[in-house]
């Protein structure tokens, strides 16, 4: 009982913040302001290719972060602890930075006359692509475009897929290995048959753990992207708090962008349960 006593801030502080919000989307988004109705959803049809412009921008940073951070989780699980603690580290490092101003960071970095842009004019390296194509580059736009924000995505959510793969091939028992090798199989056979298979479950919390976020973003892209690239996040800030003030459709589109998210980690949560299940038969 003494227990169940602690727990109730705790309960009170998820009622308050977390459930009754989740109770006002909900109610906002089947109501006009004056009667329940559905036509926020069927409003929703107009910003069909702001939602595939997010979840496609999202995947895409998703693919990247997999390919860089799968060969960093697997070199820190082969290194020895010293080395290991000190790139655990660094990668950590940025997380501990204020989100905002990582992503200023960038934008002093990708503007035009910013960090790059002058190191490619001192280079000579924009004379050089002028001279090749017939261009007159002053500077190469990097700022204000789709790849900005995916780079944004990636840079701010790549920890969070290196470390999940990371712990799984970490606890890999390395006599599985020792095994597979006495058995006459290669390091490519043991890497594909052995050890990518254990470690699926990781890459599917990395990827819920990167997309997730990246889909509902709305700082990154409209830091990096200018304003010029609208996403689902900052689709959703207008009609709460831009000049096209319409809750009830930014709660309409909110619930949409959740069902989908959630459908999505249900999915992935399950081909992870369906590969553990396949490795312990």
């Amino acid at each position: 009982m003494r227990n169940k006593g602690l727990a109730m801030p705790y309960v009170a502080w998820m009622a308050i913040f977390v459930v009754a919000p989740l109770i006002l989307v909900l109610i906002y988004a089947f109501h006009n302001g004056s009667s329940f109705t559905l036509e926020n959803f069927r409003a929703m049809g107009t910003y069909a290719a702001v939602f595939g412009r997010s979840f496609l921008l999202a995947a895409i940073a998703t693919l990247i972060c997999i390919l860089i951070g799968y060969p960093v989780a697997w070199f820190l699980a082969r290194e020895g602890p010293g080395l290991r603690r000190i790139a655990t580290i660094v990668i950590m490092l940025p997380m501990w930075m204020n989100f905002l101003l990582q992503t200023y960071s960038w934008m002093s970095i990708l503007e035009n006359t910013g960090l790059l842009n002058t190191l490619f004019q001192k280079i000579g390296l924009i004379a050089l692509v002028n001279g090749l194509f017939g261009t007159d580059f002053t500077y190469f736009p990097m700022i204000n475009t789709r790849g900005a924000i995916v780079l944004g995505m990636v840079y701010n959510y790549l920890p969070f897929m290196i470390l999940p793969i990371f712990t799984v091939i970490e606890k890999i028992d390395p006599r599985l290995i020792e095994a597979a090798q006495d058995l006459g199989a290669s390091s490519a056979v043991v890497f594909r048959r052995l050890i990518f298979p254990l470690s699926v479950p990781g890459i599917l919390s990395g990827v819920t753990m990167v997309f997730v976020p990246s889909v509902a973003t709305f700082a990154i892209s409209r830091l990096l992207g200018g304003g010029m690239v609208t996403l689902l996040g900052d689709l959703i800030e207008t009609q709460f708090l831009g000049g096209s003030y319409n809750p009830y459709l930014g709660s309409a589109i909110s619930l949409v962008m959740m069902a989908i998210v959630l459908i999505s980690m249900a999915v992935m949560n399950r081909f992870g349960e369906g590969e553990e299940e396949a490795m312990l038969l």
